[in-house]
């Protein structure tokens, strides 16, 4: 039976548990490592994570493990999703890394793991830690001929040991015929599903993909023409016993990450600041000379309640309720602005309104 999902994802067969709980806002996405030795063209990965031997929960830098615990708590996560690079080449952090979140949310903390390494060895040792689900990433040249390569005894393996387990991959517009082998492939090994994931470009994947031929399909959208037409038409004329999967680059935007923010925003949220439909803040903020000093008499100038008012030590700024700023601007030194920006770790600031 094939199934609608929000933003014009699809799905035949049951969809994959981390796909549910991504779907309702709710999983962590864990990156352990930047660095992978697959180099995969279409690789979306950041500048500041591609490549680098570095840790994000979310957009949040993690310096200590006390991070990846906030983080969770801040999105009130149901599951985690490590990716990377390839977490197989940071295995010894990444089992760390899982023990961690069992041992603080309980074994019904659903984690699932990608990878592009069809190693044995390494999937028992992600077993005895508790992973629940692993999705297999193999590189487009093994798409067509999966079955002479170690990904189906890596698929035994993992369901050998209890995990769910699947493959995903970019629905690239000129492969329909060598992704269906994989499908078919990947059902003969006995995998659980198939995930489809609309290519996108990114600042780091852009050349690769014009060099290519591919081209954005809209003015509004960061992707690739025909993946959302290939890959729709795999789900619906797929008839295997297999959960194949497409999600929609709308589908991450539109729904899993705003969802994500809602849930970060709700649990984070202060007296000040004013959370948007869309789950951004709004709040009042002064550029100053000595901002934290300028916080200090503001507050007894105007007895403005502790919880209304603060200095913002990262950015050097007063930061109060918008609606109290309204307010007083006219009689502050200073440049008064109402500010929208997202609740992530990176607050991304969205506008800024003169006051």
């Amino acid at each position: 039976m094939v199934q609608e999902l929000p933003n014009g994802s699809l799905v035949r067969g049951k969809l994959p548990e981390g796909c549910v709980i991504c779907e309702k806002g709710a999983k962590m996405v864990l990156l352990v490592t930047g660095q992978c030795t697959f180099n995969c063209f279409y690789c979306p990965l950041s500048e500041e994570k591609q490549g680098r031997k570095v840790v994000y929960a979310d957009e949040l830098l993690v310096k200590s493990s006390a991070d990846i615990i906030f983080e969770a708590n801040g999105i009130s996560a149901g599951g985690t999703g490590i990716t990377g690079g390839d977490p197989l080449d940071n295995i010894e952090e990444t089992l760390e890394f899982i023990k961690l979140l069992k041992e603080e949310f309980g074994k019904g903390h659903h984690i699932h793991l990608y990878t592009a390494t069809p190693d044995k060895e390494k999937i028992k040792q992600l077993a005895t830690v508790g992973l629940d689900e692993i999705r297999f990433h193999p590189s487009p040249g093994t798409w067509s001929k999966l079955s002479s390569t170690g990904y189906p005894g890596a698929i035994a393996a993992a369901k050998k040991v209890g995990m769910k387990t699947g493959l995903e991959i970019p629905a690239l517009p000129d492969m329909k015929s060598k992704i269906m082998a994989l499908i078919k492939s990947a059902s003969e090994a006995g995998a659980d599903f198939v995930n489809l994931n609309e290519l996108e470009f990114s600042e780091t994947n852009w050349r690769e993909l014009k060099a290519r031929g591919y081209v954005i399909k809209d003015d509004v959208s960061s992707a690739a023409k025909g993946s959302e037409k290939i890959a729709r038409q795999l789900v619906k004329e797929t008839e295997l016993p297999i959960t194949i999967h497409y999600c929609s680059a709308s589908f991450k935007d539109g729904t899993q990450l705003r969802r994500r923010i809602m849930r970060r925003a709700e649990n984070l949220a202060t007296p000040l600041e004013i959370i948007t439909d869309d789950g951004t803040f709004i709040k009042g903020v002064v550029e100053c000379d000595d901002a934290e000093e300028m916080t200090k008499k503001l507050a007894d100038q105007y007895d403005i309640p502790d919880d209304l008012i603060r200095y913002d030590s990262e950015k050097d700024r007063v930061e109060m309720a918008a609606w109290i700023l309204e307010e007083i601007a006219g009689e502050l030194d200073g440049q008064c602005f109402i500010v929208e920006e997202y609740p992530t770790a990176d607050r991304l600031e969205v506008e800024r309104q003169p006051v």
